[in-house]
Formats: structure tokens, C-alpha cells, sequence
């Protein structure tokens, strides 16, 4: 079983929020940023989400025709996407499309109907701050309904554009070198987790199929971190093209569906959601982010992640980390 120990964090490791020594069951950890470094999904983010957001979404019901006319723009042209996929990253591709078609109602580049221009901006703000369900909101059924389908079409064509801007030649090169696209020591880490009896979980915001796959799958197989019974992981667990399952609800369903208690449960991921959900639940939060990663820093920082990493430096994480099998 494994065993943390907080008195001993060495201080090369950065820590933020305390906590208690516990014993550690179950893992849950992201993928994209965290485990694989396949997806270089900013970039595609803010050319879809600034490019709508500025210009309005095309009167079509085709995913490749809208990815097509925004591929004639570069990323560069819209900072205020960047700065929204950076300090976005772990929210549903279904919130982050709405926050960029609600954007453009806001700017009058596309008709909602029955908009409540001070309510939208509400909600912008509110997205921005790691909202995601706003059904609370008095905000007519047309309009709900239209913003479904919109992000849906929109995440499709996004995600037309992420395969082909960079996803399937980095997966083309993983197969070949694996290394290359893992986030250094995470399969030593893994495979420490498992010695120590503990059970990991992945947790993503891509879709997954009803039947298992999907193109994170595909992914992580190349990794060599395919889930299975007797693997570094049990299960791959994520979103759809339809329905917005924010990441939290995700999480804490498979913590009920399993019997996890929160206390023995640790979360690891880049992204504010699972951060999030994971102090909400009373895991232990380990932030991996790079060493420039400042603002996203700042966010994790304020949810009150435990600890921040850069990469799974096994001589630091075994002097508070220990198999007492």
C-alpha cells in the first residue's frame, strides 16, 4: 500500500496547500499534459475558439467546412484565444466552444435567440473563472438547445483541426519513439503505483467511445499505457460529442462507482478541473506543469493544489512516497 508522507517533501519539490500523511488507494490521473505530450492542443484551441469568437461561426451544418475556412488563419492573430486555452485547459471542449460562440453573440458576429446580452456576459465571465453548467440560469430552452448543437459542430471541427495540425504526425512518430512524447518518468511512476497496489485511472476530456476507443486511445496505446486489468491503468474514461460532462462530475461518479474514499484518492494533472475536483473530493492534488508554465501556476496555486512538478523525478517522489507492502 502506499504510504505519503508530507514531512518529508524534499525542498526541490514546490508545495502549496498542505496536507496529512495518508495512505493512497487509487489514482487518477489526465492525460494530455500530464502523461502524454502528443496533443500540442493549445495553439489549435485558440485559433478555433478566437477565430469563432471574432468572426462568428459559418451557416453550416459540415465540421470539415468550418475546419477548413478557420484553417486559413494562424493562432497568432488571436492572443485573446491563447490566453483563454491556457487559463481554460481542463475545462469540456463543449464549454470551451460555448464560451467562444457566446463570445461572438457578445461581439454580434452570430444570432442566438432570446439572448440576454447581460446574462451572456455573466456566463463568459463565468467560464473564465471554471464554470460549466449554467441550467440554474434563466436562459430560454431555443437558446440552450442552439448553443448545444453549435458547440458540438464546433468541438467536431476543432477537432478535425488538432488531428491534422499536429496530432496524427506526432502519433506517427510515437509509435516509432514513444519516449519522445511521455512526460519524463511517468512510466516509472505508473509502475511504482501499481507495485504499490495502488489502482490509476485515466481521466480525460477527449471523446471516448461507447466501446472503449477513440483517438486517445489510440494515444495512449502508443505510449504503451493502454488500460487494462493487469495494466499501469484499469480504465480510460472521458467525454462525448454531445453532452457536457464536466470533468469534476466525471471524477467524482467514478469515485462513487468504485468506493473510493477522497482521502486515499490521489489526483495528477495540468488542468484546473481536475485540480478542482480533486481538492473538492480530499485527494491529494499534485499539479504537473512546466517550470514556465507561471499563469497556469497561479491557477492551480489558488485552488489549492498540494504540489507542483514538472516531471515525475522518481529519487524526489520516493522520499515522501513509500510501499509499505
Amino acid at each position: 500500500m502506499l504510504f505519503v508522507d508530507p514531512s518529508k517533501i524534499p525542498s526541490t519539490i514546490e508545495k502549496v496547500a498542505p496536507f496529512e500523511s495518508r495512505h493512497i488507494t487509487h489514482a487518477f490521473f489526465d492525460i494530455d499534459g500530464t502523461c502524454s505530450l502528443i496533443r500540442e492542443w493549445v495553439p489549435v484551441m485558440a485559433l478555433v475558439t478566437g477565430f469563432t469568437a471574432k468572426y462568428g461561426l459559418q451557416d453550416t451544418n459540415s465540421p470539415s467546412e468550418i475546419a477548413q475556412i478557420i484553417s486559413t488563419h494562424n493562432p497568432d492573430e488571436f492572443p485573446e484565444g491563447f490566453k483563454f486555452a491556457i487559463e481554460s485547459a481542463g475545462l469540456s471542449a463543449l464549454t470551451q466552444m460555448e464560451w467562444a460562440l457566446r463570445c461572438a453573440a457578445a461581439n454580434d458576429k452570430i444570432q442566438l435567440p432570446k439572448l440576454d446580452k447581460k446574462l451572456n456576459k455573466e456566463i463568459i465571465q463565468a467560464i473564465e473563472n471554471g464554470e460549466e453548467l449554467f441550467e440554474d440560469k434563466n436562459e430560454a430552452k431555443s437558446l440552450r438547445d442552439m448553443l448545444a448543437e453549435k458547440s458540438s459542430l464546433l468541438f467536431k471541427a476543432y477537432e478535425i483541426l488538432l488531428l491534422s495540425m499536429c496530432r496524427n504526425r506526432n502519433l506517427a512518430l510515437a509509435k516509432e519513439n514513444p519516449t519522445k512524447f511521455l512526460v519524463p518518468g511517468i512510466i516509472e511512476f505508473m509502475t511504482f503505483l501499481r507495485d504499490c497496489g495502488v489502482k490509476s485511472y485515466f481521466v480525460t476530456g477527449a471523446v471516448v467511445e461507447p466501446d472503449g476507443t477513440g483517438t486517445m486511445f489510440e494515444e495512449i496505446d502508443a505510449l504503451g499505457l493502454a488500460p487494462s486489468p493487469d495494466g499501469l491503468a484499469q480504465k480510460l474514461i472521458g467525454s462525448t460529442w454531445n453532452e457536457k460532462i464536466p470533468k469534476d462530475k466525471i471524477m467524482e461518479k467514478l469515485a462513487a462507482q468504485e468506493g473510493i474514499d477522497g482521502k486515499s484518492l490521489l489526483v495528477i494533472g495540468d488542468g484546473r478541473s481536475e485540480v478542482s475536483a480533486g481538492v473538492k473530493l480530499g485527494a491529494l492534488v499534485i499539479s504537473r506543469l512546466n517550470q514556465t508554465d507561471l499563469r497556469q501556476k497561479e491557477i492551480h496555486k489558488k485552488l489549492n493544489t498540494n504540489i507542483i512538478i514538472d516531471h515525475y523525478n522518481m529519487k524526489e517522489l520516493l522520499t515522501f512516497m513509500s510501499n509499505e507492502n
